[in-house]
């Protein structure tokens, strides 16, 4: 099975984070093809931006973190791009007011349905979306 990462856990994998070493552990213990969108990766590179406006992160860290993820991408990750259908589809699940969904978290989801791949997130509201919509999940 195909497993794609939202940016909670490759946050987790690339910077120091509170799930680091779940992530890791969920990538050892899962030999999927890993599956990475470009909007994934750019929420990525949104929260280590932050990490440094926040002074979390040392400018130096950030860049060692991006140029890291850019490598594995390259090794590991099959890339693939936002269609216009999925910001149908996320659309479509932001209108249902049963769920608790941010309009990233939508995005994300809508991908991973549309590629029939589970999705692997530290984001529990997210991961009870997906529940609700009939999207696969994996245990991270």
């Amino acid at each position: 099975m195909s497993v794609y990462l939202d940016a909670s856990v490759l946050v987790a994998l690339f910077t120091d984070d509170l799930f680091t070493a779940e992530a890791d552990a969920f990538l050892r213990r899962n030999p999927s093809r890993i599956v990475l969108a470009d909007f994934a990766a750019a929420e990525f590179a949104s929260s280590v931006s932050r990490k440094v406006r926040m002074r979390r992160l040392s400018h130096s860290d950030a860049r060692t973190a991006l140029s890291t993820f850019d490598a594995w991408t390259i090794r590991t990750a099959e890339r693939v791009e936002v269609a216009p259908g999925d910001i149908a589809a996320a659309t479509l699940f932001l209108r249902r007011l049963d769920l608790t969904l941010r309009t990233a978290d939508a995005i994300n989801l809508a991908i991973a349905q549309r590629l029939g791949v589970e999705i692997a997130s530290f984001d529990q509201k997210m991961i009870e979306s997906a529940a609700a919509l009939g999207i696969a999940t994996a245990a991270v």
